[in-house]
């Protein structure tokens, strides 16, 4: 009922969502959770590609598709606050505003790392505590500890499950089925 109240604009939204409702890591269409336009995004992801992300996380961190496909199976984890706040630091080491710094700063401490925040990372409580301690004079390298922190935990615990995951599996079958 909810998803007839919802604008027209969002039909989109909805359908790449929509296989994401349920806690699993299959999805019968994967090109639904690609960024841009669906189905050319998929054309244009390789075999070699989408393999390649198996080589190693930065790997697959250094791909759009490979970052779309990891969120989207983050997603079915209810985990991909982690995710969003490792491309928040990387976003973040990009300013050069020192005003901007401060207030990027802050929103990010605010949604990510300060206790129960609203998509609070998993991080110990000397990572915390020294990340709040960098707050009192934010620098572009004021996350680095938990951000490594992050890093280190998907890298350990939810890639290889991606990579294991229907969800991939089925993302290599159908790139390998537009070669034949």
């Amino acid at each position: 009922m909810a998803a007839l109240l919802m604008p027209r604009r969002n039909k989109g939204m909805r359908t790449r969502l929509g296989c994401l409702s349920h806690k699993s890591d299959s999805c019968s269409d994967f090109t639904a959770i690609l960024p841009d336009k669906p189905n050319r995004a998929l054309k244009r992801l390789s075999t070699e590609e989408a393999t390649r992300w198996a080589d190693s996380f930065d790997v697959l961190l250094s791909h759009k598709y490979g970052v779309a496909a990891f969120r989207a199976f983050l997603k079915t984890e209810f985990s991909e606050e982690n995710l969003e706040f490792w491309l928040a630091c990387e976003e973040f080491k990009k300013t050069r505003s020192t005003a901007k710094l401060v207030s990027k700063a802050h929103r990010i401490f605010e949604e990510f790392v300060d206790v129960q925040a609203p998509r609070e990372v998993n991080i110990d409580f000397q990572t915390r505590e020294a990340t709040r301690k960098n707050m009192q004079e934010p620098s572009l390298t004021c996350f680095d500890q938990a951000q490594g922190k992050v890093h280190s935990l998907m890298e350990k615990d939810s890639y290889p499950r991606f990579l294991r995951s229907k969800m991939y599996l089925d993302l290599l079958s159908q790139s390998q089925r537009r070669l034949s």
